[in-house]
């Protein structure tokens, strides 16, 4: 059995949340395209398996591009789970694109608790644009609550701004995602008053499962030769059209299916702590130093909350890692704050300052360009 596939392009967010509708409701399942991203190589087929709803194509900011196959009931256990975790259901504020799985996720929720999301004015996020969609936000004796998602540089920007604080301290509580949330900025954030929960998840498991290091409802998490493995009612079905990338990633045990994420975590009292990607490591003197912890570390100098650690070659240490800012900070200041936590190798051999660092249109660094600019080389 199989179903059409409908490929419906995200400018309307409108347009994408009725299609999503319609697909949870087993019509033709949905493909959200971006306008202006880039094709995968392979075009996407006329037709899905019966029980794909939602097809989210995502290349990430490294590796190959892919096409992750999402059922309605993976995509509705997950809103369920997400909503008893926060509250009950409530009205949500979209600011991100509805290509990316943040974004579905809020269209997911908004008709899980029949409530009509409003949209922030599409184009460069500005937080006068969040305060003026917050406004415009309607919540109702079902779903009485408030909620936003958002990636770490919309939230700074937010927090510039005195009228878009005001609104975000009367959420009920604003997801945050997307990529490790420095400290300095939850500080801030709960400083204004304004209730901050931070999300772990990928597509492979329909967004955001994992809130403030606990995984919420039926999820389940293992380190397993220290990568984090997540099982649960809301995993993908696989990569559509790949079995071999499907199989590597999804595989069965103790009688559960499990989706190894790739990256390093360790798991305290049930509380999850992502260190980085396991291939985000170089060897550096003969030293494995963990880049995302490095970066973590950068982070929570003033500052510094979006600056992004990449590597360098390097003739002497082989790779070596380098921070890429948009604010100036001396290279003696990182080195200190990241050597007495993580030793010598782990040091970074410069900083790079540029106007802004490139990011891609779900809100995280394209580490791929910052990746350029670091090492012109590579």
């Amino acid at each position: 059995m199989s179903r059409p596939l409908a490929a419906v392009g995200t400018s309307d967010p409108s347009a994408v949340l009725r299609a999503l509708e319609a697909a949870l409701a087993g019509g033709p399942a949905l493909l959200p395209v971006a306008e202006d991203a880039p094709a995968l190589p392979e075009p996407a087929p006329a037709d899905v398996p019966q029980r794909v709803a939602l097809v989210v194509e995502t290349s990430g900011s490294t590796g190959t591009g892919k096409r992750v196959a999402l059922s309605s009931e993976a995509l509705l256990a997950g809103a369920a789970a997400a909503d008893t975790a926060l509250g009950g259901p409530g009205g949500w504020v979209l600011a991100l694109p509805t290509h990316y799985i943040a974004g579905l996720n809020v269209l997911t929720r908004s008709i899980a608790a029949g409530t009509t999301p409003v949209a922030v004015a599409p184009g460069h996020f500005e937080a006068a644009a969040f305060a003026d969609a917050a406004d415009r936000l309607e919540t109702g004796p079902a779903a009485p609550r408030r909620y936003t998602s958002l990636v770490p540089v919309q939230l700074a920007r937010v927090l510039d701004d005195e009228r878009a604080v005001r609104a975000l301290a009367g959420f009920d509580a604003v997801l945050v995602g997307g990529q490790a949330t420095p400290a300095p900025l939850r500080e801030r954030a709960s400083a204004a008053g304004v209730r901050i929960v931070t999300t772990y998840g990928a597509s492979e498991t329909s967004g955001g499962c994992v809130y403030d290091g606990v995984p919420f409802g039926t999820v389940r998490t293992e380190v397993v030769d220290g990568e984090l493995q997540l099982s649960g009612p809301m995993l993908a079905e696989g990569y559509l059209g790949d079995a071999e990338r499907t199989a590597a990633a999804f595989v069965e045990r103790d009688g559960r299916r499990w989706y190894r994420t790739g990256d390093a975590a360790a798991v305290t009292d049930g509380v999850v702590r992502v260190l980085g990607r396991l291939d985000d490591v170089v060897i550096s003197g003969g030293e494995k130093v963990p880049l995302g912890l490095v970066e973590r570390l950068v982070r929570e100098l003033p500052g510094q909350d979006a600056a992004v650690v990449t590597r360098r070659a390097s003739a002497e240490w082989g790779e070596v890692p380098v921070v890429v800012t948009a604010h100036p900070v001396e290279l003696d200041v990182v080195r200190a704050h990241v050597g007495a936590a993580l030793g010598r190798a782990a040091r970074p051999h410069a900083v790079v300052v540029v106007d802004r660092v490139p990011m891609l249109a779900s809100g995280k660094p394209d580490r791929r360009a910052v990746r350029a600019l670091a090492d012109p080389t590579a």
